[in-house]
């Protein structure tokens, strides 16, 4: 509980003390009466929080993972519901949201509590609302009357503003808050902390920010190398002085190993007779089962192995499960089976084959589970329950985990510090690192965390260090514009007005802030200027007219000379071509100058030629237009057998000897010539040079130093102001060109001030590909499709396969093709002017998912689904299948509630809901 002025427990308090405390709690009887349902004292941060809030500030909390930033958002609650005003609960997540709602029904009950996520509703019109950040902006856009007498709002996972995808979400909804709602803004720790709150005091008014960088529960590195576990620091002083002394002992031991085993990948020494490279035994991590026995006998279960790989995930339970591994005892086994009942009770039985249900039971009755995106929701859910209560002692996760789900662990391991990003492998950073290890350590149940790195050949412990010790993360906004918030703001604010309000967001605040430096660094820059101007010795601008000259003059010098160049090797490359086996030549220098002779013309139809030769000191390769500055000719010819056996010393050896008895001597190497004493700009401009009255100056190279000097720092001022200039009003600007698309086609009037009947049809979808679906609506190309037909055809909006796929994704029969290729045109058409507008582009549609959701739509078992998909050779595992079905369920759903039910694509959306929302697509939406 909260307990001002708080003491050693070990004395009694001062009368002094006690008063002080008295009168706190006194100035503060909201906390106290808050504090007094909680069985724990609060840290100093979260009293910090819930004062402020209770002086009527806002509030920014930026503290570690498992810190219990949340008690400062449960009180804002708890203030909403003591002053009779509303709450609003934002989550990044449908599970965050979901999660969030378990734990304020149960303290306050289900009739004061809500939940409204993208494919859910309940008591929508309760005191609190729990629901995504989406949901929020909505709302705000629609001028909903649900934010009436609204006083707080909680923006769990604050930081999310720097998604790249969904970040502008957040600031839209900071931006457009009514100014009488008081903010808390819930943050892991990021270094910038204080810039992000001086923002909010700007945008929002008076905002506390809190900054805690304690950890709780304190956090040990460890390196598993082999089957030792080694500290990755050295001492106890580490914690306490901040100092990065790596342990000797784990160095040492490194090297050993890194000695003997190369690093995948990487060449060795070729061997003496040029073979491939010698290496050393192949180094064997340990398993993933001496992995977990491993962590198991060193106390640190339960642990949270972070592989990055679902497959892997898979496959670690796998294996764990063939070697018989159980950590579980049976009263546990027993438990564990009740939860999976219960939370497993509303899946249809004929699917659980198909969703490899009996697999994962028996891995979650042995204490093992997998937790990644290919997972059914159903199953996330439990596995999250059963870590949390410790029924299972050993999670295998990608690092869609550390996304703000609460399961907090002993340990965290990671068995590579490499991901997959989606485009390519990367390492992870320091902040990455931190998000993922900060789970480690249960607070109230653990005394210390744990992270551990699995060693393999390539990993330096230094590496390791600087992941573990770096503590700059910071927070950068995404802000950027798009359709659906571009006509929002102009319906709401006009274009003017709208203009200002993005100059507000986080985005243009950061970019203002950079400017701030450029422009010192400018005027610091003219101040030089203006220096290097005072120190010539004579008429500055004619010196400074000199020395543009003679750039002009090394400018067109070098231009001529790659123009030689080119028009050169294009000869030669020529000359190459037209050599046949047989022929002498002479190499002017190099390595191989001299004469040889052709044996294998070496042609290529797509490369430029690369005739084979012989020298006369037998030396056999090819040579390339490099070796030639100048066309070749053939001096004589050798006769050649048809067939040449270069690999025999003893043909080139005859080889050599015959080009030595041809008696061709080797031509004197000529003087290649330039080619700029024939072109008349350049003699133009030597002759204006030469007639310069700079030219005959005593002093003109000391005096034109400094003009040089001028110049290049002239050029970087240049270049410092244009960067100023595109900083400078940059979401404006993007803003401006939106607007233009929009009024080009019709979303906006001819003023770009004015919406248009289709742009509140825009304004209301929301879509990452929102205005190509408002094309498509416009132009008419989705009527006339079935329920299933426009389930498909809609899917092409929202999937995005995984990994490029050469096969062409299969398209069901009837409307779709037709209507596919309309949208995909309209697509080209939107990018192109996107384009020529400096936009960012539209995704392209993908119709990888088109027919599964077709065959769903029409009333297919699951099975059938999932095994047609495996057999078009598409990796779509079940808990994708219902993600991107729902996602396609939103979409559909704002159609329909866009058109209405009376449009024939609004009522086909309406009734591709209905036969989507079936089986394990609506099993455990709440």
């Amino acid at each position: 509980m909260w307990n001002p002025g708080a003491v050693d427990s070990s004395t009694s308090p001062t009368p002094a003390e006690a008063y002080a405390a008295a009168r706190r709690r006194g100035r503060y009887p909201q906390l106290a009466r808050f504090a007094a349902e909680l069985s724990f004292e609060f840290d100093d941060f979260q009293v910090r929080g819930c004062e402020a809030l209770e002086d009527g500030h806002g509030v920014l909390v930026c503290a570690p993972t498992g810190a219990g930033k949340t008690v400062v958002g449960e009180f804002a609650v708890h203030l909403a519901l003591a002053e009779g005003r509303k709450c609003f609960y934002t989550t990044p997540i449908k599970a965050l949201s979901n999660q969030k709602y378990a734990d304020l029904t149960a303290r306050y009950g289900s009739g004061k509590v809500g939940l409204l996520t993208g494919d859910t509703a309940i008591n929508g019109n309760a005191q609190v609302v729990v629901m995504t950040t989406e949901v929020l902006r909505n709302m705000l856009y629609a001028n909903s009357s649900a934010v009436n007498d609204l006083g707080y709002v909680v923006m769990d996972e604050i930081h999310y503003l720097a998604d790249r995808f969904r970040g502008a979400v957040w600031e839209e909804v900071i931006l457009h808050l009514p100014e009488y709602v008081r903010l808390v803004g819930l943050s892991a720790t990021v270094s910038n902390a204080e810039e992000f709150g001086e923002w909010l005091v700007a945008v929002r008014g008076d905002t506390a920010v809190v900054v805690d960088e304690h950890r709780p529960v304190p956090l040990w590195q460890h390196m598993l190398v082999g089957n030792r576990l080694l500290d990755l620091f050295a001492g106890e002083e580490y914690g306490k002085r901040g100092e990065a002394k790596i342990n000797p002992t784990l160095l040492r031991k490194v090297e050993e190993l890194g000695r003997m085993h190369a690093p995948a990948g990487l060449r060795g020494p070729r061997n003496r007779r040029g073979g491939p490279p010698q290496r050393g035994p192949r180094y064997r991590p340990p398993s993933r089962v001496d992995v977990v026995e491993r962590l198991d006998r060193a106390g640190l279960l339960p642990a949270i192995v972070f592989i990055f790989s679902r497959a892997g995930c898979d496959a670690a339970v796998g294996q764990c499960l063939h070697s018989g591994l159980r950590l579980n005892t049976p009263e546990e086994i027993a438990e564990v089976r009740r939860v999976v009942d219960e939370r497993t009770r509303d899946l249809p039985e004929s699917d659980l084959g198909v969703l490899g249900y009996w697999e994962w039971r028996e891995g979650l009755e042995q204490g093992i589970a997998a937790h990644h995106a290919g997972l059914l929701p159903a199953f996330k859910e439990t596995v999250e329950e059963l870590f949390v209560r410790g029924l299972v002692k050993v999670v295998f996760a990608t690092e869609t985990l550390a996304l703000g789900i609460n399961m907090p662990a002993r340990t965290v391991m990671l068995e590579r510090l490499v991901k997959y990003n989606g485009e390519a492998h990367v390492d992870l950073t320091p902040g990455e690192y931190t998000q993922l290890t900060g789970r480690a350590g249960r607070r109230g149940i653990d005394v210390e965390g744990h992270a551990v790195v699995l060693w393999q050949p390539g990993v330096d412990p230094r590496q390791v260090a600087g992941l573990a010790s770096t503590r700059t993360y910071p927070l950068r906004s995404s802000f950027r514009p798009g359709y659906n918030m571009a006509i929002n703001l102009v319906g709401q604010f006009g274009s003017q007005e709208a203009r200002e309000l993005l100059e507000q967001s986080f985005a243009q605040f950061q970019a203002d802030r950079s400017v701030v430096g450029m422009a010192r660094r400018i005027e610091r820059n003219k101040e030089a200027l203006a220096g290097y101007a005072d120190a010539v010795q004579g008429d500055f601008d004619e010196l400074l007219s000199y020395a543009e000259l003679r750039k002009k003059i090394s400018d067109r010098e070098k231009l001529l000379a790659r123009q030689n160049s080119a028009a050169r090797r294009a000869k030669t490359a020529e000359s190459l071509e037209r050599l046949r086996k047989g022929d002498v030549i002479s190499v002017p220098a190099g390595r191989r100058a001299g004469l040889a002779v052709v044996v294998d013309p070496g042609l290529d139809p797509v490369h430029e030629p690369r005739p084979v030769v012989v020298t006369e000191d037998r030396w056999s390769g090819p040579l390339s237009v490099a070796d030639f500055p100048a066309p070749v000719e053939p001096l004589g010819r050798v006769r050649l057998p048809r067939h040449v056996e270069l690999r025999s010393p003893k043909t080139r050896r005859d080889i050599a000897s015959s080009l030595r008895n041809t008696g061709i001597d080797r031509p004197q190497r000529q003087r290649r010539r330039s080619g700029a004493g024939d072109d008349a700009e350049l003699a133009s401009l030597r002759h204006e040079l030469h007639t310069h009255p700079v030219h005959s100056l005593p002093e003109r190279e000391a005096s034109l130093r400094w003009v040089e000097r001028y110049q290049r720092l002239a050029a970087e001022t240049a270049q410092i102001e244009r960067k100023v200039s595109a900083t400078t009003h940059s979401l404006a600007r993007a803003f401006d060109r939106i607007r233009a698309l929009l009024a080009e086609r019709g979303y906006l009037g001819d003023e770009r001030d004015e919406v248009t009947e289709h742009g509140r049809m825009l304004a209301r979808i929301y879509s990452e590909s929102d205005l190509l679906a408002a094309e498509c609506i416009r132009q008419g190309v989705w009527a006339g499709l079935t329920p299933p037909e426009l389930a498909a055809v809609v899917s092409a909006l929202v999937y995005e396969a995984r990994r490029d796929s050469a096969a062409e994704p299969r398209l069901p029969q009837g409307g779709v093709p037709k209507a596919w290729l309309e949208t995909a045109r309209i697509w080209t058409a939107l990018v192109d002017d996107e384009r020529r507008h400096r936009l960012d582009t539209t995704r392209e549609p993908d119709a990888g998912f088109a027919w599964p959701v077709y065959r769903w739509a029409r009333g297919e078992s699951l099975e059938k689904v999932l095994t047609a998909a495996e057999a078009n050779g598409q990796e779509l595992s079940a808990g994708d299948f219902v993600r991107w079905s729902r996602q396609v369920i939103d979409l559909l759903d704002q159609l329909k509630d866009v058109l209405g039910k009376d449009d024939p694509v609004g009522g086909a959306a309406g009734k591709a809901v209905r036969s989507l929302r079936r089986g394990v697509v609506a099993a455990g939406e709440v």
